[in-house]
This record gives C-alpha cells, sequence and structure tokens, in this order.
C-alpha cells in the first residue's frame, strides 16, 4: 500500500483547521513561559539543568536495567558503561544543578563555535552561488562566534542566564509561530457551507 503525500499533508491540515484553539492555547503558553524565562533566565536555566538530570537519570536506569536483561547479547559491557555513565550524569545535575549549568553552557560554547566556523566557511566556498545572500549567512557565523565569545568571557556568570535566555527566545519564536498557525487554520475554515442557490419558476 503506496502512502501518498498529498493526502497526509491534507489530513494534517484538516487536523489543524479541527483543533486550532488546542494550538493555540499551546502556541499562547509557550510565548508566556517564554518571556517568563528571558525575564527570570537563572530559574530556567536551573530548570533545564534538573530536567536533563532526571532525563539522564530514568534513561540510564532503564539502560541498565534492558543491559541487564539482555546481558548475553553482544555489547554488554558498554551497554553497562554508556547506562552507568547516564545515571551518574543525572545524578551530578540533581544534586549540583549550578555546576552543571555550567558544563552545559561549555556545550553551548562549542556549539556555537562549530556551527559559527561551520557557517563562515559555507559562506565563503559559496560565495558565487549564493550571490547576494551568502553574506547574510557570514553574518550569522560570525554572531555565533561574536555569541561564544562573550558567554565565555562572562564565565561563570553567564552559566546562570545563557542557557534560560536562550531557551526562553526559543519557546517565544515556537509559540508565536503556533499562533500564527491557528489563526490561518481558524480564518481558512469554513463556518457553513454555501446553500444550493435558489432558482426561479416561470410564472
Amino acid at each position: 500500500m503506496s502512502i501518498n503525500p498529498s493526502e497526509i499533508q491534507r489530513a494534517l491540515t484538516q487536523s489543524i483547521r479541527e483543533h486550532w484553539v488546542l494550538f493555540l492555547v499551546e502556541g499562547i503558553v509557550l510565548v508566556l513561559l517564554g518571556v517568563l524565562a528571558i525575564v527570570v533566565p537563572q530559574v530556567a536555566t536551573l530548570a533545564v539543568a534538573i530536567f536533563l538530570g532526571w532525563l539522564f537519570l530514568i534513561s540510564g536506569v532503564a539502560g541498565l536495567v534492558t543491559t541487564f536483561m539482555a546481558r548475553h547479547a553482544p555489547g554488554f559491557w558498554w551497554s553497562l558503561i554508556s547506562a552507568v555513565l547516564a545515571i551518574a550524569a543525572g545524578l551530578v545535575l540533581l544534586a549540583r544543578p549550578v555546576v552543571g549549568t555550567v558544563s552545559l553552557t561549555l556545550l553551548l560554547i562549542v556549539f556555537f563555535v562549530i556551527e559559527g566556523v561551520a557557517s563562515i566557511m559555507y559562506a565563503l566556498e559559496h560565495k558565487k552561488d549564493m550571490s547576494g545572500q551568502w553574506g547574510w549567512m557570514l553574518i550569522s557565523g560570525i554572531i555565533d562566534l561574536v555569541l561564544a565569545v562573550m558567554i565565555w568571557a562572562g564565565l561563570p556568570t553567564t552559566a546562570e542566564w545563557a542557557l534560560g535566555l536562550l531557551v526562553g527566545i526559543n519557546m517565544v519564536f515556537g509559540g508565536t509561530a503556533l499562533i500564527a498557525m491557528a489563526m490561518h487554520a481558524r480564518n481558512s475554515n469554513p463556518t457553513s457551507a454555501p446553500g444550493p442557490t435558489p432558482t426561479s419558476k416561470a410564472a
């Protein structure tokens, strides 16, 4: 049985039209939470560290259980080490979330550096192909490097707010996109089907 992409798209569009209120509410909640994270980024940063701590801990415990259940399978020791490391990382993040935020901020700096260098190199290599657009990608890469330097220079103080601020900005943009999608679905949702055109009878 072949899957028709147009049918999937049509079903998705219809679902959004039918449940646009839920998408609108979700978007508003995301925007409000994002604004709160931007206003109080320290709290959001700690929340991210604690959330990741629980995530590592639960995945590590689940991995440990499945590893011992399949202890005769190949790669037992690698799976065991991976599960133990996940549990250890989760416990550290939950016990000392402030220390965990510093580590997460360092990973964020590495991400910005890699992303910035990759964007700059891509822009320079495709300068002829991208015509006037390569400059925007070059600027984007430079901004990534500037952000990495700023966060690095401000450590450990920046570790208190960097993650929370970025999570808040991401939530605001994501919520705004959901609100726009919901309003578009609402406006395009037919409220009533047009009735038959009355016909006049000749006297």
